[in-house]
């Protein structure tokens, strides 16, 4: 699923607020994604423009989809990483591990990357627009060494994790983005920093990133152990199929 959606021993919770999307309605969402998935962005924009202000006056516009994201989380609530206090760590088997600031990665050489969003429960946002620094960048400067050939990430909200080979953290499109658009990624979004993968499905990008560490092999992360796809190439994984193919 996209970014992330409660554990099973976490109580549901959704409101207009934006608050995270709960356990039961993640597994309705997982149902709903096998019709979005199989039919394409088609549906969800007809259900954008024909029932939207209904929805979203219903209370409900976080529950289904409505202006294309979900926001989900294992936590129950949604982290908030203090921007002055921020830490991007890049550790394990690095010949110079990195302690980063918010300031010092925002002043390291930037790129730009526009790709579709795409979530294994189905939805897609089409052309999200990221700004941030290439992860292989981060990898060179911290000095990779010759026994690591995986990368585990952490989540400041304690709980999540993820995973990829070293060969596909060093790709031109797997970010540390910290721009969203032309703004600060939100709270909601993962921010101050969050990783993009962006040939994998949203689970690999882990929002509220604080943690990259080298390893000697592959360790699944938190919904890999749970069932999911380790390589979640969209369109090539999970039994599902790319929309836009």
């Amino acid at each position: 699923m996209s970014d992330v959606a409660d554990s099973p021993d976490r109580p549901d919770r959704s409101d207009r607020s934006g608050r995270p999307v709960g356990r039961r309605v993640v597994l309705g969402l997982l149902g709903l994604g096998a019709v979005g998935v199989a039919t394409g962005s088609a549906v969800q924009g007809w259900f954008d423009d024909h029932l939207g202000s209904a929805v979203r006056a219903s209370g409900l516009g976080s529950v289904v989809p409505i202006d294309r994201w979900r926001y989900y989380t294992v936590t129950g609530s949604f982290p908030d990483p203090p921007r002055s206090g921020f830490r991007l760590r890049v550790s394990g088997l690095v010949d110079q591990p990195l302690d980063l600031t918010l300031d010092e990665l925002e002043g390291l050489p930037t790129v730009q990357l526009t790709r579709d969003f795409q979530c294994v429960t189905g939805w897609r946002v089409p052309d999200v627009h990221w700004t941030g620094v290439r992860l292989r960048d981060l990898l060179d400067r911290a000095g990779v060494r010759t026994e690591g050939t995986a990368l585990r990430f952490t989540s400041f909200d304690g709980d999540y994790t993820e995973s990829l080979t070293l060969e596909q953290g060093l790709r031109d499109d797997v970010l540390v983005a910290h721009r969203m658009g032309n703004e600060p990624i939100s709270r909601e979004h993962g921010g101050p920093v969050r990783l993009v993968v962006a040939p994998m499905y949203g689970y690999k990008s882990v929002k509220w990133l604080d943690g990259v560490e080298v390893t000697e092999r592959v360790r699944p992360g938190y919904w890999e152990v749970r069932g999911y796809d380790v390589d979640a190439w969209v369109g090539r994984s999970n039994g599902r199929t790319d929309p836009a193919t």
